[in-house]
């Protein structure tokens, strides 16, 4: 009897730390969400703001993360003591250079270490959308090692990550997404590659866009599935339910990982975006339809990895009026004179 009067003594107690608790771990969860959500930061643009703008703009709306297209001098300045984790990418004409030992220590030197550490540098993306048969595919590999092997020497191997962004059409098949593969054409590729991140301990990045897909295809690839709001499972896929394309995508790269033997690989989602005009399906509603619900769902997982928050980084900051003309231009979260497109939360 004393000990039960003792154990319903102490539930008020109990009960108010258990609601601390609680309320902790949803405000982590929260904050944990917002942390991997990044915005890609493009500047192939006439009219864009100045780079010292841009990073307020970034910081005004709880943006924490960006990736960077090139090293550019005034956005890597305007970026110290932001608090702001960077991707930054080495462009396509800087990976043959940069198979050269000396030339990779040059440019860590100017671009990174010279930075750090009131920059922080997350990722260095070694070429992005490198195809096997592209004339630089030869020196993706190369230059990742040799960047990797200066940014160990500068002591920032812990900090700093070197990868190289792909995008999906390296896959032989993905549908449904255990049947995920690298197609043949790409995996003497990509194989290599694979082995050197599962080295460094290093992500995939992944560019992922279910509005080609439904543009592509329409037909088989409903808008629905696209945008995030099918009311019911579309692919049922053994213990697998997908009721949206973004997860059966990145799903089917990890598939794809595990057949070429690297199954604890991480993917990061390095861009994904949809246009607001220039094609099927753009427009503004679809677009601000999917960035929304982007934002809320990465934070869940997806089916293979259910409760571990997609790193993801949305694309794009602008619209860039020097790109192609049609879609290419319409992917901006922002107008050039800053103002939103879109009502969306980043917090």
């Amino acid at each position: 009897m004393a000990s039960m009067i003792a154990a319903a003594s102490g539930k008020p107690f109990m009960a108010s730390i258990l609601l601390v608790f609680g309320l902790f771990i949803s405000h982590l969860a929260v904050l944990t969400g917002a942390q991997s959500l990044g915005v890609c930061y493009g500047r192939n643009g006439a009219n864009l703001p100045k780079q010292a703008e841009v990073i307020s703009l970034y910081k005004a709306n709880g943006i924490g993360r960006m990736r960077l297209y090139d090293p550019d001098p005034a956005t890597l300045q305007a970026l110290r003591d932001s608090n702001i984790e960077l991707i930054l990418d080495v462009p396509k004409s800087s990976l043959q250079p940069l198979a050269d030992p000396a030339k990779a220590r040059d440019w860590v030197q100017k671009n990174v270490k010279a930075y750090s550490p009131g920059v922080k540098f997350r990722y260095i993306s070694v070429g992005n959308e490198i195809h096997p048969s592209d004339a630089e595919a030869k020196f993706v590999l190369p230059a990742m090692q040799n960047v990797q092997n200066e940014i160990s020497a500068a002591n920032l191997r812990a900090q700093v990550k070197v990868s190289t962004a792909i995008d999906t059409t390296l896959l032989g098949g993905s549908y449904p997404p255990s049947k995920g593969f690298f197609g043949d054409a790409a995996s003497s590729y990509i194989k290599p590659i694979l082995q050197f991140l599962a080295k460094n301990g290093a992500p995939l990045l992944v560019n992922v866009y279910p509005y080609f897909s439904h543009a592509n295809d329409p037909a088989r690839v409903g808008l629905d599935f696209a945008l995030f709001r099918a009311p019911a499972v579309v692919v049922s896929d053994g213990k697998n339910r997908y009721r949206n394309l973004f997860d059966a995508m990145v799903d089917s790269v990890y598939s794809a990982l595990e057949k070429a033997g690297n199954p604890n690989l991480k993917i990061v989602v390095s861009e994904s975006g949809w246009p607001s005009a220039g094609g099927k399906a753009a427009t503004r509603e679809n677009a601000g339809t999917y960035y929304r619900n982007l934002i809320s769902h990465v934070k869940g997982g997806t089916p293979k990895k259910r409760g571990q928050a997609v790193e993801t980084y949305l694309f794009a900051m602008f619209e860039e009026n020097l790109k192609e003309a049609g879609v290419e231009r319409n992917f901006g979260l922002f107008l050039p004179n800053k103002q939103p497109k879109y009502q969306l939360s980043f917090r």
